[in-house]
């Protein structure tokens, strides 16, 4: 917190300022109504640009936004037709709209949660991975593997019919590469690679 008066106001501005300059260069900008709370607005749409796939908590806490503020200001570019939200387990997730297929989406979701990415991560360094190794390399136990695996197969993104594989690894690794900044250590480090990992066939 800053010792200056008025220094927290100054930073909720300043994140705001540079989402808003995102949002505001995005098409989804300026869908609703110009007002005094436009910015906010643009600042949402902005960050969810670089970001999609956030739920409503992130937000309002990534753009230091009250709940009251968040829940109208997405209410309102919902009704826009500007952005979309879809129900992930315990999250609502929120996205840019008519961007993502379903595929993708349920894709952002788990991307957004560390296991399950760390586990994908690690199938798309090496296909041949076990369970152990996966345990090993999160730092997890092997039954929790086995949870995630269970739902990623559940959800349509891994096939355990022999070993585990990803299900649409080309996707998956565009994502991670394209909100590499987004989700992490682990996507930024496999960013890097991602020339050298595109060796499977489109399924």
């Amino acid at each position: 917190m800053s010792d200056q008066p008025g220094g927290v106001d100054e930073e909720k501005r300043a994140t705001l300022r540079r989402f808003a300059a995102l949002g505001a260069a995005a098409p989804l900008a300026r869908l609703v109504d110009t007002d005094a709370q436009s910015d906010a607005r643009d600042a949402i749409a902005g960050y969810l640009s670089t970001t999609p796939g956030a739920h409503f908590s992130k937000i309002r806490d990534d753009l230091s936004l009250g709940t009251g503020e968040t829940q109208h200001h997405l209410r309102r570019l919902v009704e826009a037709g500007a952005i979309e939200s879809f129900r992930d387990g315990e999250y609502r997730r929120y996205v840019p709209a008519r961007r993502f297929s379903p595929f993708e989406r349920t894709a952002l979701g788990y991307l957004r949660r560390e296991t399950p990415r760390g586990m994908l991560v690690a199938l798309l360094r090496d296909p041949d991975a076990t369970a152990s190794a996966l345990a090993d390399d999160l730092g997890v136990s092997r039954p929790t593997v086995s949870k995630y695996a269970k739902e990623l197969e559940d959800a349509g993104l891994l096939d355990r019919t022999d070993g585990y594989a990803v299900e649409r690894p080309e996707t998956v690794l565009t994502l991670l590469v394209r909100y590499a900044d987004s989700f992490g250590e682990d996507a930024i480090a496999l960013a890097g690679e991602a020339d050298s990992l595109v060796r499977y066939d489109p399924r």
